[in-house]
């Protein structure tokens, strides 16, 4: 991964600690600067596909893999281990990361249990982990308050740039089962987003185990110690599993330092990268009706049980097929997902590389975070595309941020973009702002996925 400009200019590095998938905490992840005041650097993982678009068998599968640490974890047995197949994933090996997903999608003994994910980064991650366990109800957290539906929590996550957080189940009784729970981000940093959501999760009902899973551990021994306290506390059991573990070296100074840096780099706007020329040729957008299956909710904002996931399961390929008739001689193709929808465009961008063999198909999404774009081999994040939100999001209207999808310089582009949308986001200020902005790079193809609402 990309992290020698950030440890160039600001002193932050990355030291491995375990692997037991078989890859490093440098491999997994790369550093960026974030355009935040709380925090300096931002780490890019390298199979979330949020910032970076990745081939999606590699996403689902690295998502399936930390899944199958929590399952083993959760019925005392050994891990399955992918081998090599992680590390040659991340290297790009040939056929790595499509046989890392089988491997790690073979049929094994369930687990049951609650799985609750974090917006807006982990929405896909915590999905995938509950895949895994075959038996799992999946929830994930949500920015987005939609009527008919209640809260049944909130918690908060202290160093985003976005910190409210609600539950929002169409039936409180899955949350309400005698079964251990399982929280789901894509890194764990001090522990205490997961300390605030258990001791509010706790207070409602208690538990007897927790376990908390990661793409990437960075804890320190005061964090493990604090979460050993809570465990204490509370008379409850908790796990941590990862796919890698280490931490990151923080110099003194570094939130100054990075503040200057933005600054100095981007004029108060946008710096090197950040505009993304767009060239001068503007492409066409058409629409390919996926015919959603009937009774599945676009995602686990409201709940996604495993009957849910057996109905998607036989309609992926259909879908999948309905795009690719829509892409014509495409060879490079972005499938890009709408921030706390991540699941839904990951396993169409996943059937879609398995329908299209041929086919370089990535897969990343849009998202809230403001993370400074440097064009430079070195660093992480090397374009941005800046828009309006077009969900009429509670918390008003912002900037809304695309990753990686504009080419950098030496890097190619994509020659179709598909983008993955709810029908909630389907506005005329998605028409005349990211659409735009796609129209200017490649054709874009739209799939709009119906929102999951009450009584649907």
């Amino acid at each position: 991964m990309t992290s020698s400009w950030v440890a160039s200019r600001l002193g932050v590095r990355l030291a491995d600690g375990s692997r037991p998938a078989g890859a490093g905490l440098s491999s997994l992840v790369g550093l960026a600067v974030r355009r935040n005041p709380r925090r300096a650097h931002l780490l890019v993982s390298a199979v979330l596909g949020k910032h970076i678009p990745t081939d999606p068998r590699l996403v689902y599968g690295s998502g399936l893999l930390l899944g199958e640490l929590v399952r083993a974890r959760l019925r005392g047995e050994e891990a399955v281990h992918p081998g090599s197949l992680l590390s040659d994933a991340l290297d790009g090996v040939p056929g790595a990361a499509a046989g890392l997903r089988d491997l790690m999608r073979a049929p094994r003994v369930p687990a049951d249990a609650i799985v609750l994910g974090y917006a807006e980064t982990a929405t896909a991650l915590g999905h995938s982990v509950a895949d895994a366990l075959d038996g799992a109800c999946y929830l994930h957290s949500t920015r987005r308050p939609v009527p008919g539906f209640a809260a049944y929590g909130g918690f908060e996550e202290e160093h985003s740039h976005a910190t409210s957080h609600l539950l929002l189940p169409a039936d409180a009784g899955m949350l309400d089962r005698d079964v251990p729970v399982v929280l789901v981000d894509d890194e764990l940093s001090t522990g205490r987003t997961v300390v605030n959501t258990i001791q509010a999760l706790h207070a409602v009902r208690p538990r007897g185990h927790y376990v908390l899973a990661a793409l990437v551990d960075l804890r320190g021994e005061a964090d493990r110690a604090r979460m050993d306290d809570l465990a204490g506390r509370l008379g409850t059991r908790i796990d941590a599993v990862a796919l890698a573990g280490g931490h990151v070296e923080l110099p003194e100074g570094v939130l100054e330092a990075g503040r200057a840096l933005v600054a100095g780099l981007s004029g108060g706007s946008s710096g090197p990268g950040e505009g993304a020329s767009l060239g001068e040729g503007t492409f066409g957008v058409s629409r390919v009706a996926l015919d959603w299956p009937a009774g599945v909710p676009d995602g686990g904002r409201h709940g996604f049980l495993p009957a849910h996931r057996d109905l998607l399961e036989k309609d992926l390929a259909r879908m999948a097929g309905r795009v690719a008739a829509g892409l014509g001689d495409a060879s490079r193709v972005l499938v890009l997902g709408f921030e706390e929808l991540m699941y839904a465009p990951l396993r169409l961008a996943e059937a879609l590389a398995d329908a299209l063999p041929g086919v370089d198909v990535r897969y990343s999404t849009t998202t809230r975070s403001p993370v400074l774009a440097v064009d430079d081999p070195g660093y992480a994040i090397r374009t941005r595309l800046v828009f309006p939100s077009h969900d009429d999001p509670a918390d008003g209207q912002g900037e809304r941020y695309a990753y990686n999808v504009a080419p950098g310089l030496g890097q190619r582009g994509f020659d179709r973009i598909v983008f993955v949308v709810d029908d909630v986001g389907d506005t005329e200020a998605l028409a005349g702002g990211l659409l735009e902005r796609l129209r200017a790079l490649a054709p874009v193809l739209v799939a709009t996925v119906p929102s999951h609402r009450r009584g649907l």
